[in-house]
């Protein structure tokens, strides 16, 4: 840490950014908000950051007291990488900051959205107006992942996790799903091609792509 990289000024943001302020530094954090993950599906998550870098990342998180690494007992005896409790205060920060660029008139609309980019998108657009009067879970199947979402009126709760007993059942990619959502993508079309598959209460999962809407975009003067 010695060689490391500061902005050796005396405020807490810069301070922050000391911490977190490396690329993929905070991507790795985004990564993690949803639960422990080995080396290996960091890597699926982030395919642009070289092994080497994400390994360096980690290192600096790991000794700056947002990540700890451990070792699952067996059978499993992996290794992997968690939030510290700290470090989990970070959500909001992401949340925010996932609102705030998404303002931008220059975001690109055709970029890829992972997994977790995506259940973390719903998370800060969710909008309690749009979900009004509704009461419905829902089961998001993606690929190996499954997220249980429970919406409530204004309450909106998704993790990682599969639903007993869901109203609906939506199983897609990440960017199809992403495109039905954000894109307005049509829900018929999607089902004819195959590329959605769902099951339940179709009226609900037509009500659960209306509840994200993205914020207008910033006016650049």
């Amino acid at each position: 840490m010695a060689t490391k990289r500061t902005y050796d000024d005396g405020c807490a943001a810069a301070h922050a950014l000391d911490l977190v302020g490396e690329r993929w530094a905070l991507l790795v954090v985004r990564e993690l908000l949803l639960g422990p993950k080995r080396f290996t599906d960091l890597r699926a998550g982030l395919p642009q950051a070289s092994p080497n870098v994400l390994a360096e990342r980690l290192r600096g998180l790991e000794a700056a007291g947002i990540v700890r690494r451990r070792r699952l007992p067996p059978p499993a005896a992996s290794r992997i990488y968690e939030l510290t409790d700290w470090g989990e205060e970070l959500e909001p920060v992401i949340i925010r900051l996932g609102r705030w660029g998404a303002r931008s008139p220059s975001k690109p609309d055709d970029a890829p959205l992972g997994v977790d980019s995506l259940i973390l998108s719903f998370r800060t657009m969710f909008d309690p107006g749009a979900a009004e009067g509704l009461e419905a879970s829902y089961e998001l199947r993606m690929g190996e992942n499954r997220f249980l979402a429970e919406v409530s009126g204004s309450s909106f709760e998704i993790e990682r996790g599969s639903a007993e007993r869901p109203d609906a059942t939506i199983e897609a990619d990440s960017n199809t799903l992403a495109g039905l959502v954000y894109n307005s993508c049509p829900l018929a079309e999607a089902l004819r091609s195959g590329d959605v598959k769902i099951e339940g209460d179709e009226a609900a999962v037509e009500r659960f792509l209306t509840l994200f809407p993205l914020p207008e975009p910033a006016v650049l003067v």
